[in-house]
């Protein structure tokens, strides 16, 4: 008896779970911009597309603000107008310091075209000593930003890192990356944004 209620509690449990997973699945597709990963790019169940597949509306960025090194503050809505690379890393992130090379080889190259909004996660276990430390041993050049509260990053539901949004001059999403990037799909990324 006690092994029949058993399994008919663990079934119960399965096809509540399996459930949620879909219903998730669902909702989560409605708010997503077209993802990059592993050089194939998936259009956003939320946009409205043409005939031709290509996506017509894009969903405009939250804004949110930043502390640069000098403890300035610094809004995405400071860079309308010209295209947007928003970065979300950590120093202690192995996938995110492995992308740092590509991000900088980008940087020289579409710097003055792009902006790079290179956001380090500056709350938990990393600090803003450890980050700059990081960057300065490295010798990176982008720009680095400090998200010392969290807000930014939970504006865009960062729960993975690198997190990384391609933002088209009139400030809307038009692609994201959950991962660290290559040199190839970072390059697909910036190609959006140009095309625009």
């Amino acid at each position: 008896m006690r092994t029949r209620k058993l399994i008919v509690l663990i079934l119960a449990l399965v096809i509540v779970l399996g459930g949620a997973y879909l219903l998730y699945n669902k909702l989560s597709g409605k708010f997503a911009p077209q993802q990059i990963s592993g050089g194939n790019t998936v259009p956003a169940e939320n946009s409205a597309e043409n005939n031709s597949g290509e996506s017509s509306h894009n969903y405009m960025a939250p804004d949110f603000t930043v502390y640069d090194a000098g403890g300035m503050s610094v809004k995405l809505s400071d860079y309308l107008g010209k295209p947007v690379i928003v970065n979300f890393w950590a120093s202690w992130c192995g996938p995110c310091k492995s992308e740092m090379p590509e991000f900088e080889e980008a940087f020289k190259q579409y710097g003055s075209q792009i902006q790079f909004m290179m956001i380090n996660l500056t709350f938990g276990s990393e600090t803003e000593s450890s980050a700059k430390s990081f960057i300065l041993d490295n010798g990176y050049n982008f720009p680095v930003y400090f998200d010392a509260t969290g807000d930014a990053s939970g504006l865009y539901g960062v729960s993975a890192i690198p997190t990384t949004y391609f933002i088209n001059a009139k400030g809307e999403i038009e692609a994201r990356a959950v991962g660290a990037l290559n040199a190839e799909t970072l390059r697909k990324g910036i190609d959006i944004l140009l095309a625009k």
